[in-house]
């Protein structure tokens, strides 16, 4: 029997067209993309943990309140949780952190926060860096560290996968959690031995290339400190332990900032005191540049810029071949935010009496309700749900305060954990189809017609 001789069904048609329904369906939930819903959001179902008083080992003013408003909670020295309503801010940093970064051109990965010795040892750093470095060894008797720094990871894995000139230029970054064992661990999160940092790591083939992808972070940086609102100033610094040469920290402006910037008011030059070879630099001194007289102020440093060069290169061997087949070192950068550090700095600058008054960019909340009777007017009540209901479902995250609680205890919660817009709801101004807005910033309440809060609300959000 011949291949055209052989006997063939005919086709059922239903079936046929059951599997391609089946088969589309099931493309079709394979490839839809992934939404991340805003979740509807109550203080009942919200862990809102603040306290009245703050504990008596917290003394800078963020400490304090990052306690008070259930942000944080201690478990050791230097260590601590972030509690629900603190990682909301944590990740809101960390989110604006990584768009500019991807903005810029930076590729994210994640490095092991465990690293050998070996590669500590062949950067020099394993005895140079000091106590900070958290040695410990594993059940073989191998000698580790948990990083609080990756330069020595990153120059390994370029060594291994960088070859060519063509390779080049390249930027990573990761957002990870480091560890530095600090003799005096103190004022929360702002000198932690555990924290958040986004580090990232360029190479290159030249030091014009160098320069131009230290300028692009210098700017990545302006926008990232800009966009999380913080009044900061970029200011030439010391390499420390980093090494390299050329480098920049970007301080935000706060009286409780550890170190001393001097700066001049007419002109771009700003300059850790340390490095100004005047004898620890007056207010009114000359400035450096000749363009005007120096002031001083204090900053709590939350980036640091570096160009490497070829330190590390170097010392652990990561070469590539240049256009004439040349073996050459690679030239590096190093770019460092402490994401975590961002939250205390922002608390630091930004406060009152009556507890954050957090950016709306990184603010837990964008908008607090808080219905007067929420338990006893159904009236309330339904206003408040339809409310909250309507702007999440424009994606504005809200938080609807529907516990039993007296006016002035939920009023005190909302303005401790510093919600920059609130919305508050009574019978008393139903009966004239008003409810009251109040910014964080701001103490007086306004009264906005209800027909028209979600258009107001939104506008003010603006």
């Amino acid at each position: 029997m011949t291949r055209e001789e052989i006997p063939t069904r005919p086709v059922d048609r239903k079936i046929e067209a059951t599997c391609l329904t089946r088969l589309n369906i099931a493309f079709s939930i394979r490839i839809r993309p992934f939404q991340l819903k805003i979740p509807r959001m109550k203080v009942s179902q919200f862990f809102l943990s603040t306290l009245k008083e703050s504990p008596a080992e917290a003394e800078l003013i963020s400490h304090q309140l990052m306690l008070r408003a259930g942000l944080i909670r201690k478990l050791a020295s230097g260590l601590y949780s972030w509690m629900p309503l603190g990682l909301r801010v944590l990740q809101k940093v960390e989110a604006i952190v990584r768009e500019e970064m991807n903005r810029a051109g930076a590729l994210e990965l994640l490095m092991p926060a465990v690293q050998p010795a070996e590669l500590w040892e062949e950067s020099g750093r394993w005895v140079k860096y000091g106590p900070e470095l958290l040695r410990f060894k594993d059940r073989h008797q191998r000698d580790f560290c948990f990083g609080p720094t990756h330069e020595e990871i990153i120059t390994d894995i370029a060594r291994r996968e960088i070859k060519s000139y063509r390779q080049l230029p390249v930027n990573f970054y990761q957002i990870q959690t480091k560890f530095r064992d600090e003799v005096r661990p103190r004022f929360g999160i702002m000198r932690a031995r555990e924290f958040l940092m986004k580090d990232s790591y360029s190479f290159h083939a030249s030091q014009e290339s160098l320069q131009k992808t230290y300028d692009v972070m210098y700017e990545t940086y302006t926008k990232i400190f800009t966009r999380v609102g913080l009044q900061f100033r970029a200011v030439r610094a010391d390499n420390g332990a980093i090494g390299g040469s050329s480098s920049h920290e970007f301080h935000v402006l706060a009286d409780s900032g550890e170190d001393q910037i001097a700066y001049c008011p007419d002109s771009d030059f700003a300059s850790n005191v340390e490095l100004i070879n005047a004898g620890n630099v007056a207010e009114g001194d000359a400035s450096p540049d000749g363009k005007g007289t120096l002031k001083i102020c204090r900053g709590i440093e939350v980036g640091h810029i570096f160009q490497l060069g070829t330190n590390y290169s170097e010392k652990l061997k990561a070469m590539y071949l240049d256009e004439q087949g040349q073996e050459k070192p690679m030239i590096m950068g190093c770019y460092g935010i402490g994401v975590s550090r961002i939250v205390a700095a922002a608390i630091e600058q930004q406060h009152d009496a009556k507890g954050i008054c957090f950016p709306q960019s990184i603010a837990p909340f964008r908008v607090s309700i808080v219905p007067i009777g929420f338990h006893k007017s159904e009236w309330v009540r339904n206003t408040a749900q339809k409310l909250h209901d309507d702007l999440h479902q424009l994606g504005i995250e809200v938080l609807l305060d529907d516990r039993d609680e007296r006016p002035g205890a939920m009023f005190a919660d909302h303005e401790l954990i510093g919600t920059p817009h609130r919305i508050t709801i009574g019978e008393r101004g139903l009966a004239k189809d008003e409810i009251e807005y109040q910014t964080r910033h701001e103490g007086n309440a306004i009264p906005i017609p209800l027909a028209n809060s979600i258009s107001f609300i939104q506008e003010q959000l603006r």
